[in-house]
């Protein structure tokens, strides 16, 4: 028996793991625009996946423990409407912070930014403020690396302690950490002092006069 685009589709989805969020321009390479979204509209329709919004669909993950679909992750929305448009979209330094661990308080409207336009996103019960910036006030390097720029800025300098360091290096794998203290090259002096604490590697001793 053939396999369809729809089966392929789903296949690619289940590979990818529970938890993501998908366009119909994710299956671009697999079918047109229109088999994409008619394949996603009946994957949903079948429940095997949720639609969120339009043309934004989510493969939940399930709480083993309690039976119930866990709602989906903030930043994968943010990623996917990013793909939606062709544009980067980085969470602000509030709710980087959060996310990180670092602080307790919990927007009440999370704000991406991104070098596309300003607009409100309402997923479920959630609202998320898609806010322009300008591309050089966009961190660098990738998602995770991106989040700890955001969340030390929005810190400071002087708020910045051992805890903090300790919480961030926890939230990170290896692999990102890694991936962080190639990012932090083009940042400020700081921030990549800070970098380098929080991947674990030693500072080189300052030459005296």
């Amino acid at each position: 028996m053939p396999t369809t685009i729809q089966d392929t589709i789903l296949d690619r989805i289940r590979k990818q793991g529970q938890g993501k969020v998908f366009i119909p321009k994710d299956f671009l390479d697999i079918g047109s625009r229109d088999a994409a979204d008619q394949s996603l509209s009946r994957l949903a329709r079948h429940g095997e996946i949720l639609r969120l919004g339009r043309g934004l669909y989510h493969f939940p993950q399930v709480n083993q423990r309690l039976g119930i679909m866990q709602d989906p992750d903030l930043d994968e929305i943010a990623e996917a409407l990013g793909r939606q448009t062709g544009s980067r979209v980085v969470p602000s330094g509030a709710v980087a912070a959060n996310r990180l661990g670092v602080s307790t308080q919990v927007p009440a409207k999370p704000v991406y930014l991104s070098d596309g336009r300003t607009r409100l996103v309402k997923i479920g019960n959630t609202t998320l403020q898609i806010r322009h910036a300008a591309p050089k006030e966009l961190p660098v390097g990738s998602r995770p690396s991106a989040m700890v720029f955001q969340a030390l800025r929005y810190l400071g300098q002087a708020s910045v302690d051992e805890k903090v360091i300790h919480l961030i290096r926890r939230a990170l794998s290896p692999e990102q950490r890694k991936e962080l203290l190639q990012d932090a090259r083009y940042t400020t002096d700081w921030i990549s002092a800070t970098v380098r604490q929080i991947a674990q590697v030693e500072l080189e001793p300052t030459e005296n006069g």
